[in-house]
């Protein structure tokens, strides 16, 4: 599976999400130094999808921070049950103002 990833590198908490559009945003602790984030991404992944670190590949953009990412041994059933944890909640949406009950 090929996935396109954008990266924040130097983040101060890492961790992957879902955005908005369906992008998976993936924050790095690591500086994109001498591959360092890179790395770091490769690691992410493989531990969240369960796959060992040879099975993740950056296909392209390997110094850019929208990346192409391909991943062996994930199908799409595992990729949304994987995913769903990361997406984000919904906004909370008002009905209307707030009356105190009497």
């Amino acid at each position: 599976m090929i996935l396109t990833i954008r990266v924040a590198p130097r983040a101060s908490k890492p961790g992957i999400a879902v955005e908005a559009d369906g992008t998976l945003k993936v924050r790095l602790h690591s500086p994109p130094v001498d591959g360092a984030a890179n790395d770091e991404l490769i690691e992410q992944l493989a531990e969240a999808f369960g796959v060992p670190r040879r099975a993740v590949t950056i296909a392209g953009g390997a110094h850019a921070r929208t990346k192409r990412v391909q991943i062996d041994g994930v199908d799409e059933r595992r990729f949304a049950a994987v995913t769903a944890a990361w997406a984000a909640p919904a906004p909370h949406q008002r009905q209307g103002p707030h009356r105190p009950r009497r």
